[in-house]
């Protein structure tokens, strides 16, 4: 197993803090028109109560009026579509289309040079979108981003974090660099380290999983019962905190391959918290219990070891100071 103690660049380290909040005061409006207003009685979220309410609205239309900036929850725009929403929220959808945007909207940057971006995304944020689907994006933002400046610049693709997954992803800025950090990638990539919060106690304090990693019809993800039948996939795992409810895993990937460790949390008998399509019968903070919290990589062009750490999520934490009190 690799050391995960990577040392810190001279200078001061790139430890990063993740905003408090994925809710940001939004751009100015021209009221001319008042909003409409929908209360909110029940615990749902945001889309599946949009096309409740507007059921004249195809699913797309709905999804342009979150992504220009349309709705607001309490006064503050809301983009993400599985936004939770509580009973007696208000929710609010102008006419006008947002006049301006300086802020991201469920990302924050927290390295930026000629060669590559580092972000935090928050989770329900889709990294990339397929190419039917015109939902708000990582990729987008930044593409708009990197345009401000010269409106043919672009951002390439390096590594992508499930949509319900949050934490540290990083983006490069020309297909050069793209091209050298993906073709190294094993040796570029120094670590890149997950919280998990699994169902049940897991007893064994640390151990590795090793599987075969194949695609089913249904797009899902599962190991192969045969050595050599699919893509070699290596998760390191180590207990944080323990409950019999639940357990708090640090998570080494030693390979990167797609939903890897939420197939072997599922094959160790803990699947991860939220991850309905890996096993979990529980969902305790409205969420997939799954964070990228570190990445360090060997920059692209300095050669220098960049690291860059995020908290555990306070809602991770939250299930055991529960079960303590």
């Amino acid at each position: 197993m690799k050391n995960n103690k990577s040392p810190r660049r001279s200078g001061g380290a790139f430890k990063s803090k993740p905003s408090a909040s994925r809710h940001q005061a939004g751009p100015a409006r021209n009221h001319s028109t008042p909003p409409r207003q929908f209360p909110v009685t029940e615990e749902t979220e945001l889309l599946l109560f949009l096309l409740a309410k507007l059921s004249g609205q195809g699913r797309n239309s709905i999804k342009s009026l979150l992504s220009h900036g349309q709705v607001s929850v309490d006064d503050r725009v809301e983009k993400l579509y599985n936004h939770p929403l509580k009973p007696g929220q208000i929710v609010s959808i102008s006419k006008e289309r947002a006049t301006s945007s300086s802020s991201f909207v469920g990302l924050r940057i927290l390295h930026e040079d000629n060669d590559v971006i580092v972000i935090y995304k928050d989770a329900g944020l889709l990294s990339i979108a397929t190419a039917e689907d015109a939902e708000l994006t990582a990729y987008r933002q930044l593409t708009a981003h990197v345009r401000l400046k010269h409106a043919q610049n672009r951002i390439f693709v390096l590594h992508r974090l499930d949509r319900d997954t949050s934490g540290v992803m990083m983006f490069a800025k020309s297909e050069q660099v793209q091209q050298k950090m993906q073709n190294d990638w094993k040796n570029t990539v120094k670590e890149r380290t997950y919280v998990a919060l699994v169902e049940g106690l897991v007893k064994k304090s640390q151990g590795t999983i090793t599987s075969w990693l194949k695609e089913n019809s249904a797009m899902k993800m599962y190991s192969s019962p045969h050595p050599e039948d699919g893509l070699h996939a290596v998760t390191h795992y180590k207990v944080l905190k323990a409950t019999r409810t639940y357990s708090l895993l640090t998570v080494e990937l030693e390979t990167g391959r797609k939903n890897q460790i939420r197939v072997h949390m599922q094959d160790l008998g803990h699947p991860i918290v939220g991850d309905k399509k890996y096993g979990s019968k529980t969902k305790p903070i409205n969420r997939l219990g799954l964070h990228a919290r570190v990445l360090s990589f060997v920059h692209p062009t300095t050669g220098e070891t960049m690291r860059f750490e995020t908290p555990i999520p306070k809602a991770f934490l939250s299930q055991f100071r529960e079960e303590e009190q």
